[in-house]
């Protein structure tokens, strides 16, 4: 995110001031309070007088956060180790020219200072990472409110509201007393949750039950199943036990309308499972197996807006910043490694959320439902 700030002028202007030049909020440059103004409601940098320019910052603000601070402490095991090998070795998710630069801008810290690239890390020392980050799509539909008790609301989600990527039934507690018998409840195993997919290719007749391991790589962002040998020892595994029961709802041959019931609770759990099954969730790019793409590449538009762009190089970003004239576009920072292929958009008429779709949660003593979405007629 950039800003402009601007410097008092001398001379008998009596205060006047002119533009500065456009800079880069940055740690070592930090956002001030007077390079922005609250108009109409919205928080805005200064030097926008026309309402059109206005409306684009405002946007642009919104979508592209200003840098975030991630925290941790040097391990023993990476203690030794120069601060750019220790980041590119443990995050592997940006290039290794990105960390270089990043540690001479100061956007990677040793102990709140800026270190050479040089540095050798100690155990136990803070190290932060100053991130620039893009919120996900949002879509423009309503949120439908289903009901509305006294202690509880439930609601229709979209797709982009950032809890998970399936849509349908989302239950609010509306007091601490509620939200923590819901907590009990949960962790109790007392909770029963079912969901909707359309699946590719026609799923079997019978219910089917998948118990297989999920193991999360939270560096991918994305699941694998782990189907163990039976003649081998499970405790090898790294994943974690669960299990899901499937039953077709309807087909067409080509696809079909799948009942999905989750025992356990693991990341991307319906998704895996359905993979592992031969069915993959029909517009899941994450985990079509003919046609599986790392977050970075193709796939749903909230798969891709979490993702990171491959494609740039920190080299073409320095030259770019060498240009005469500065780039004034809110839309882009030449250090995210998002901006350059990977602008974020709202959803449009032809992309839709994830087939998967949350119809029903049951505990004891309530239940709380939510209607099919179209997609899960077949006719």
């Amino acid at each position: 995110m950039k800003r402009k700030r601007k410097e008092e002028g001398g001379g008998g202007g009596g205060g006047a001031s002119e533009e500065g030049e456009v800079v880069w909020q940055t740690p070592l440059n930090p956002p001030e309070r007077q390079d922005y103004i609250l108009r109409e409601g919205i928080l805005a940098s200064r030097g926008s007088e026309k309402k059109t320019d206005l409306l684009r910052e405002c946007r642009e603000a919104l979508r592209c956060t200003l840098p975030l601070e991630f925290i941790s402490h040097v391990k023993s095991r990476w203690a030794g180790k120069t601060i750019v090998d220790l980041f590119a070795h443990e995050f592997k998710g940006r290039p290794y020219e990105y960390y270089v630069s990043a540690v001479e801008c100061g956007r990677i810290q040793v102990g709140g200072r800026v270190v050479p690239v040089s540095y050798i890390v100690k155990s136990s020392e803070k190290i932060s990472h100053f991130v620039h980050r893009h919120e996900p799509p949002v879509t423009s539909h309503g949120v439908s409110i289903l009901q509305k008790e006294p202690d509880v609301v439930t609601v229709c989600k979209p797709a982009s509201i950032p809890i998970a990527l399936s849509t349908g039934l989302l239950i609010f507690a509306r007091n601490v007393s509620k939200a923590d018998l819901f907590r009990q409840q949960i962790e109790g195993g007392l909770v029963q949750k079912r969901y909707i997919a359309m699946v590719v290719g026609e799923f079997p007749e019978n219910e089917l039950e998948v118990n297989v391991n999920i193991n999360y790589d939270a560096r991918e962002g994305r699941s694998t199943a782990e189907a163990g040998d039976p003649t081998c020892d499970t405790a090898l595994l790294k994943g974690k036990a669960a299990c899901t029961k499937f039953t077709r709802i309807s087909t067409n041959g080509t696809h079909s309308i799948v009942l999905c019931e989750p025992v356990t609770g693991r990341t991307h759990q319906i998704r895996v499972h359905l993979q592992f099954s031969g069915h993959p969730i029909a517009n899941d790019m994450l985990y079509l197996s003919e046609q599986r793409t790392y977050r970075s590449a193709e796939g749903m538009v909230a798969d891709k807006a979490a993702g990171l762009s491959s494609e740039s190089s920190v080299s073409d970003i320095r030259q770019n910043d060498k240009e005469e004239e500065p780039c004034i576009e809110f839309s882009t920072d030449p250090m995210c490694t998002n901006c350059p292929n990977l602008a974020p958009k709202g959803y449009d008429g032809s992309e839709e959320g994830l087939w998967l779709h949350c119809i029903r949660y049951s505990g004891p003593g309530w239940v709380y439902e939510c209607l099919y979405p179209d997609w899960a007629s077949l006719g």
